[in-house]
């Protein structure tokens, strides 16, 4: 199942992989909720709730105001569907219960530099940023540019 984690640039920094944590992808939930919307449309979706509680995740440790999405392929096994979506949940909401190596990971989502002016603001709970946040694009790096990314975002 190919999941997007929310991170931080600290994630990237960890040399195994990402821990296990709430993620987002293309569930039976979804579908039923945008039933008209095509799998490219979804993966978007997917991907920006990704995004967006990314957001949250730098609030809480302090990294490089950057939004992370990391998108990986993980065995059915190790993702677990909520039976009941709780109230601050969407329907992309999934649980990825075992580590993500990095030899899983097809794609690492982050903001553009320009962006970290509005992403602090938002972590600092800006609803406005947030919403600015949202509208800005998120640059692609394939896994293997994971070493320039690092150093990229360690300052």
């Amino acid at each position: 199942m190919r999941v997007y984690l929310p991170a931080t640039a600290a994630d990237l920094r960890e040399e195994r992989g990402v821990g296990p944590r709430w993620a987002h992808a293309v569930t039976a939930a979804l579908r039923g909720a945008l039933p008209d919307e095509d799998d490219e449309g979804l993966e978007m979706t997917a991907t920006l709730a990704a995004a967006d509680e990314s957001v949250e995740r730098l609030a809480a440790d302090g990294s490089l105001p950057r939004r992370v999405v990391v998108a990986a392929d993980v065995p059915d096994a190790s993702v677990r569907a909520p039976e009941v979506l709780g109230e601050e949940q969407l329907e992309t909401a999934v649980e990825v219960v075992a580590p993500v190596p990095w030899s899983a990971v097809v794609a690492i989502f982050v903001d553009e530099p320009e962006a970290a002016d509005d992403v602090a603001a938002a972590a600092a709970g800006n609803e406005q940023a947030l919403e600015r946040a949202a509208e800005r694009d998120l640059l692609w790096y394939d896994v293997v540019e994971l070493a320039d990314l690092r150093r990229e975002l360690a300052g």
